[in-house]
């Protein structure tokens, strides 16, 4: 998923000026994301999972300043990379206040999985506020509130990267679960329709699990959304 390094042809659309890399692990292959802005080498670590000692490495090892730690969620998948980070950086954790009781919640959330999350987790620094824009050096995320997988699900997108962290609201092909504890199917295509379906259709969507995706591809083709189902969310 990272970007070429090569400069892009004279009658490409310009580089953008966030780089972005996906690492993937544990028993649910969470996507997590280091977001780094070119022009100061600072980076966003999103949704620190299994894969957290990769995302670790990549920023030593680019030399990179890890400046803020963003939840799109608190399901304990998302988060449980947590501690990792709080070893190598102070830099604080975000996260929606209606997700606090999911992460104060990890380790019995693991357990229903029949998994065990070691240790506690480091609280958030800082609340996400709903239509802030949440800063990558030069560069910023705008927060689109979309609840209905948890009840703080928060979507960061990025104008000038065109493309759209998403967390598990949705997939390739598919959409977030709502049968775990805050979930509500009918508040998830809610903030589908409003959240991810009004951004353009070139968008890409990084997805929290799976291969990433876009907007226009999801309206045209994800069952949840099509016409067969009347059209009724796309």
């Amino acid at each position: 998923m990272t970007p070429s390094r090569d400069a892009p042809p004279e009658d490409s659309p310009a580089r953008s000026p966030l780089e972005v890399t996906v690492h993937a692990g544990g028993a649910f292959q969470q996507n997590g994301y280091l977001v780094r802005c070119l022009a100061t080498d600072r980076v966003a670590v999103v949704d620190p999972g299994a894969a957290a000692p990769s995302m670790v490495r990549a920023a030593e090892e680019g030399g990179w300043e890890i400046e803020a730690i963003y939840l799109t969620h608190a399901h304990f998948d998302h988060v449980e990379g947590l501690p990792v980070l709080r070893e190598v950086t102070d830099a604080p954790i975000h996260l929606h206040p209606a997700d606090r009781p999911l992460l104060d919640r990890a380790q019995e959330q693991a357990a229903a999985f029949g998994m065990e999350l070691e240790g506690g987790l480091p609280p958030p620094d800082r609340e996400i506020v709903p239509g802030e824009k949440l800063p990558v050096g030069e560069q910023h995320f705008e927060v689109r509130f979309a609840p209905g997988h948890s009840p703080g699900h928060v979507v960061l997108y990025s104008p000038v990267g065109r493309f759209a962290l998403v967390g598990d609201v949705v997939f390739r092909g598919s959409i977030g679960r709502t049968d775990l504890p805050g979930g509500d199917f009918q508040e998830l295509m809610s903030s589908i329709r409003s959240q991810i379906l009004t951004l353009p259709d070139d968008t890409r969507l990084l997805t929290g699990h799976g291969p990433e995706t876009t907007v226009g591809d999801e309206r045209r083709g994800n069952p949840f959304l099509i016409a067969h189902f009347r059209g009724e969310f796309a």
